[in-house]
């Protein structure tokens, strides 16, 4: 399916004007048709600013089921691989994860700069 046609359909679907997606986005109404009608290929970012403005997820521009696509075996992290898969380690990684997410990013940095230090002894 060419991602215009998409865009176009859920727009449809929502009762949404081109006028509207330009209001919503900030993409001028003429890009907007432009897309619509195939004549130009958006970036990803676009994408993701007409996924907003349309409120649906990303992928269901690029995937015609209601679910999720599922995922191929192949890239599902398995549990018991490596550091921080399960257990003690796991729940370490997880705490570690959520206040890394809490921390500004300058303090980020000099964290991420002190373990490369520490790394290198």
């Amino acid at each position: 399916m060419i991602i215009g046609d998409r865009l176009r359909e859920f727009r449809e679907e929502k009762k949404f004007s081109q006028g509207d997606i330009e209001k919503k986005t900030g993409l001028l109404r003429c890009y907007v048709s432009r897309v619509e009608n195939g004549h130009t290929v958006p970036a990803v970012e676009t994408l993701e600013k007409f996924a907003r403005a349309l409120e649906v997820p990303l992928y269901q521009l690029f995937y015609d089921g209601d679910a999720p696509p599922q995922v191929p075996n192949s890239l599902k992290r398995k549990s018991d691989e490596g550091w921080g898969g399960s257990g003690k380690d796991g729940r370490y990684l997880n705490k570690l994860r959520r206040l890394l997410g809490k921390a500004n990013e300058d303090d980020r940095k000099l964290l991420l700069h002190m373990t490369q230090k520490m790394a290198r002894r």
